[in-house]
């Protein structure tokens, strides 16, 4: 069979590796320009921004800890690495989807099993948190387009549905249906919208 070059015209794993880490880096950029009236240009939320970099090294860190049991302390230490830099902890086993912005972000943690959608907007000294111990599912899960407000506490294995808007310092303990708006502690859901 005569080579004909379509070789040379399709990408190999590790130039699709390298365009889908480039076009990740581009998609947080872009979620960081969108979300923050404050960012006036790419190249200044890249080197200044700390949940930027919290979000990167975290995913740097979790396919790590996906890849092999032998680099889950590796990863482990690139997320407390990331810590100390950022004041932000995510966990390395933790879920998190894609155009994901950390605003401010000092104080935030999230736990080993929380799960985060897509497009979601999270601000300074928020929790993913669990509330018993044991190795099962013990944090939250975080729909797409979520808005979680300074302060906000999420506690164990509850579901906050999509389009859900949770108010700064409140406590979420129970499941949040998609689109509803939560204020107070303990958290209730309301009418009307939330400053964050």
């Amino acid at each position: 069979m005569k080579h004909t070059g379509h070789r040379a015209t399709c990408p190999t794993h590790g130039q699709s590796l390298l365009w889908r880490v480039v076009l990740r880096v581009r998609e947080d950029l872009s979620a960081a320009m969108e979300e923050d009236p404050a960012a006036t240009s790419k190249i200044l939320v890249a080197l200044t921004y700390p949940g930027v970099h919290a979000v990167w090294a975290y995913r740097v860190a979790h396919v790590m800890w996906m890849k092999s049991p032998l680099l889950k302390p590796w990863a482990r230490v690139l997320s407390q690495i990331a810590r100390f830099f950022t004041g932000i902890e995510i966990h390395p086993g933790a879920t998190i989807g894609r155009r994901f912005f950390i605003d401010h972000g000092m104080g935030v943690v999230i736990g080993e099993t929380a799960e985060v959608g897509d497009d979601v907007l999270m601000y300074h000294q928020v929790t993913l948190g669990g509330r018993s111990r044991g190795r099962f599912k013990r944090h939250p899960t975080v729909g797409n387009r979520v808005l979680l407000g300074a302060g906000a506490k999420l506690i164990g294995p509850i579901t906050v549905g999509d389009d859900v808007k949770i108010g700064a310092n409140a406590l979420v303990v129970e499941d949040v249906p998609p689109g509803e708006v939560v204020v107070g502690i303990p958290g209730k859901r309301k009418i009307g919208d939330v400053i964050a």
